[in-house]
């Protein structure tokens, strides 16, 4: 019997949650779908779009995605601390990033005065939007329906796009948070889906390499999705908040804490050991999967190039090294040639610290 969602996140425990979604009879429309041999990677780009706009609303973090072709993966981090200070208008503004204001919240906008009785509606609207902020059965839902809506239109149909309710399993302490994202990052590769993590697109690890999704002729696949967008009310129709950032690693490991700290506002591991650590696991051969890391593959510290003092070096300089574009050698090459630049600041040292 299903419980309810209110008995399995409870942020006095933790605010680490993995959450999953998975389409309708588990179908491909997210991917290749075979019976109908269409291609839907485009709707990858819609979740990871939509996942970033909303974790820049609600006082959520996103430590680690991955979006497959029947279901997608988040390890979610729950800010408590952040929606306590957000102020009665930075509450509404990022409420109304998602909904539309009601009547007597629109008054207050507009600047118009109100009288006792509406003051106490407004404080009671204040006081709920601030509580949804923090909930990731709100975010989830933003999430889910948004998508949901647009591929039906898309697809000029009516009905279920998922399965049902998403699943959510609390992560307790640091070996879970840990563990999780290293099974979230390596869900391409178990499906034999790729080959190593910094070619599994559309995952948080390759997000975090600054590597970019390999999908051919994402443009054209895309003209249909453009040209059939949701109705305002059910889009970003305000959208004056910053698409968010992953949740970061600390700089180093002499940062790390002695304690795990649940409330810290990073993750208490150097990237350069995550990576790592995603690396090692891959490679181990699992029986109920089909895809792992090959033995004869180089490690990922070794295929990137990464130490921890150019790593640091790398990401403590971005405006002074980089104009335009950041990236590695290869990135920025290429976005060079795209955009047909002569030159493009940052290759040359990029290729020195990260040997690319």
């Amino acid at each position: 019997m299903a419980k309810p969602r209110s008995s399995l996140i409870s942020l006095s425990d933790t605010p680490y949650y993995h959450c999953i979604a998975r389409c309708v009879r588990r179908g491909y429309l997210c991917g290749f779908d075979k019976l109908t041999q269409k291609n839907f990677d485009h709707r990858k780009l819609w979740l990871i779009e939509r996942i970033k706009f909303l974790a820049s609303v609600f006082c959520i973090d996103v430590a680690a995605y991955a979006i497959m072709s029947n279901h997608y993966h988040l390890v979610l981090r729950v800010n408590t601390d952040k929606a306590k200070l957000l102020t009665q208008d930075e509450v509404l503004k990022r409420w109304h990033c998602v909904c539309q204001p009601k009547p007597i919240i629109a008054r207050y906008i507009k600047g118009k005065a109100l009288p006792n009785s509406h003051q106490f509606v407004l404080d009671g609207c204040v006081a709920d939007y601030r509580e949804r902020l923090t909930s990731i059965s709100w975010f989830m839902r933003f999430l889910n329906e948004f998508i949901a809506r647009q591929a039906n239109v898309e697809d000029n149909c009516k009905g279920h796009f998922w399965e049902g309710r998403f699943k959510s399993q609390a992560l307790l302490d640091e070996v879970a948070v840990l563990a999780c994202m290293t099974y979230v990052d390596l869900n391409p590769i178990r499906a034999k889906m790729a080959d190593t993590p910094e070619t599994s697109d559309f995952t948080s690890i390759q997000e975090r390499l600054g590597i970019a999704p390999a999908i051919p002729n994402i443009e054209q696949e895309t003209t249909q999705a453009k040209q059939t967008q949701v109705d305002s009310k059910q889009s970003n129709h305000l959208n004056p908040v910053r698409k968010a950032e992953l949740l970061p690693f600390v700089k180093s490991n002499q940062e790390l804490a002695p304690n795990f700290k649940r409330d810290a506002s990073h993750i208490p591991f150097s990237l350069i050991d995550y990576v790592e650590l995603v690396d090692w696991t891959g490679r181990q051969i699992r029986q109920d999967k089909r895809g792992f890391i090959q033995s004869n593959i180089p490690s990922i510290v070794q295929r990137l190039g990464l130490t921890d003092e150019s790593w640091l070096e790398f990401a403590s300089a971005i405006e002074t090294n980089f104009s335009h574009s950041i990236g590695q050698a290869v990135q920025l090459q290429h976005y060079a040639k795209a955009h047909q630049l002569k030159r493009v600041k940052g290759i040359t040292k990029t290729k020195q610290r990260l040997q690319t």
